[in-house]
């Protein structure tokens, strides 16, 4: 009977201790379940946006430089349309007038006089003092003229008038005339494109109030110096104004074609920024890891975004679950 309960004893321990061994189990920590893709090697064309204001390719006041002259005529308004040398007012020909009188009798007494003179009815010095006479009488009524009749510089269209016939001359301009037809854009470009842009080079130009139109000018003067402080360079963009649907002061988006480069592209959801800096990261996997990599961003083209450094071309970067990723973290990766 001993040995019988024995035995029973040893047969219940040995139960005991596999019950035991059953309920130890090792809990495995799940991997986040994430697609991926890779990231691709392209070639990157290099435009750069810029945002600029529409100016009048020339412009020009027209003020008289006398004071106390009373306005003849205006003979334009805002709106005209002008032709370079076109005659857009006159002053006071008072004046004027008075000296062109004088001028005709210079002009009666040197012609009476040159015919005694060739008869030798009288010196050559009174000859040549009556055709002084007559030079310096000439230059004064030629300038009279110019000072009293006043000429568009060049072709466009008058946009302010600022007086009315009759009124006295105060030394401020009275017509602004710009041309509109080309117009001009003015540009600052980083330093790091100097280089690129040649005079002649084609710009695509999208204005704000006509989005769906696309104009082109060209590059026509590149300023030699850079601004110390913002280190850009000035450019200037000569656009054709044909059928007179821009105008001066607009907003135009301009595009420059910077030339092409070899990137690395991938999927722009797959970089996140880090929160209170500027740095971007995504996370590479690898042997069923997630990596952390800081990365520097090019471009968006696209959905995609340049990868400048961090990563190299057939890694794979992950695109879902990215709040649940850390460095280390063990991945599964599912593409369907």
């Amino acid at each position: 009977m001993k040995r019988t309960a024995a035995i029973c004893l040893a047969l219940l321990g040995l139960a005991a201790c596999g019950s035991k061994q059953q309920t130890t189990q090792v809990v495995e920590t799940p991997r986040v379940l994430t697609k991926t893709a890779t990231a691709e090697r392209a070639v990157v064309q290099l435009t750069e946006e810029y945002t600029s204001e529409i100016l009048p390719y020339k412009e020009n006041d027209i003020t008289p430089a006398a004071s106390g002259v009373h306005i003849d005529r205006i003979l334009v308004d805002i709106g005209s349309r002008v032709q370079q040398g076109q005659l857009l007012l006159t002053l006071d020909p008072t004046q004027y007038n008075q000296q062109l009188v004088q001028l005709r009798t210079v002009e009666d007494d040197y012609n009476r006089l040159k015919p005694v003179y060739e008869a030798g009815g009288i010196s050559a010095q009174q000859i040549e003092q009556a055709q002084a006479q007559l030079d310096v009488q000439r230059e004064v009524v030629k300038n009279l003229k110019k000072n009293i009749e006043f000429r568009s510089p060049i072709t466009g269209v008058v946009t302010a008038r600022n007086a009315e016939a009759g009124d006295l001359l105060t030394g401020q301009p009275i017509l602004h005339v710009m041309q509109i037809n080309p117009l001009k854009v003015i540009v600052n470009i980083p330093e790091q494109y100097f280089t690129d842009v040649k005079t002649g080079m084609p710009v695509e130009l999208k204005a704000e109030l006509f989005p769906d139109t696309r104009f082109t000018g060209t590059v026509s003067l590149i300023h030699p110096a850079l601004d110390p402080a913002t280190r850009t360079f000035t450019v200037e963009v000569k656009v054709p104004n044909n059928y007179g649907t821009l105008r001066p002061g607009m907003y135009a988006r301009t595009h420059f074609d910077m030339g092409r480069k070899e990137g690395v592209l991938v999927p722009d959801v797959a970089v996140q920024k880090q929160v209170g800096s500027a740095e971007r990261y995504l996370y590479v996997i690898r042997d069923g890891v997630a990596e952390r990599r800081s990365v520097k961003v090019g471009r968006q083209i696209g959905s995609e975004v340049d990868i400048l450094s961090g990563v190299e071309p057939g890694e794979e970067v992950a695109v879902t679950a990215l709040s649940k990723l850390g460095d280390g973290v063990e991945v599964e990766v599912k593409n369907d």
